[in-house]
């Protein structure tokens, strides 16, 4: 079971439908929305205008009834580490929180026309990504994984919503599941 976590989502809460809908298929997980359990405001920091993406994973983490073996906050906030001027997401290696943002997806913020089929594409590929680092999956050099890792948003346009065989290999073995990845 997969919990769909909105964090201050606002205008773009109507991609979640359609997001959960792609994750469940290739992670073959059931898929429950529910609102956050914490107030989100605790991991702004007035300092950067950002916020922090540890303590918004440490919330998901600790409020994530047993169930859920996963959960993925989708918000649409500036994220930062302390070591990072931003992130596009973050979670927990072999861990069992994600958490992902549409802010730095989005073509407006570069001062480009919207497109939100290709910001919804973008937040697919960010979603897989984290997801995959909770089921233990580094960073892949390969540039045709989903797992390779994306510094830029012009990175993410590059690479497929998809896991290379390696990467789809080893996340099968970690899940027992040798369906996990096929499209449908």
């Amino acid at each position: 079971m997969l919990h769909v976590v909105p964090i201050f989502c606002g205008d773009r809460s109507d991609v979640l439908g359609p997001l959960a809908q792609r994750i469940a298929a290739t992670f073959e997980l059931d898929v429950e929305h529910r609102a956050p359990a914490f107030d989100p405001e605790v991991a702004f920091d007035a300092s950067r205008g950002q916020y922090d993406s540890r303590v918004l994973l440490q919330h998901l983490r600790d409020t994530t009834p047993r169930e859920a073996t996963r959960v993925l906050g989708v918000a649409s906030v500036d994220l930062f580490i302390p070591v990072l001027t931003y992130v596009f997401g973050e979670a927990e290696l072999d861990g069992r929180s994600a958490l992902i943002s549409s802010f730095r997806l989005d073509n407006e913020l570069y001062g480009l026309e919207p497109d939100p089929q290709l910001m919804f594409e973008r937040l697919v590929k960010e979603a897989m990504h984290e997801l995959g680092h909770t089921f233990a999956l580094l960073h892949c050099r390969r540039s045709d994984c989903v797992m390779s890792s994306s510094t830029y948003v012009e990175g993410i346009d590059l690479k497929p919503d998809r896991f290379c065989d390696r990467c789809l290999r080893a996340l099968r073995r970690k899940l027992g599941n040798s369906k996990i990845g096929r499209r449908r």
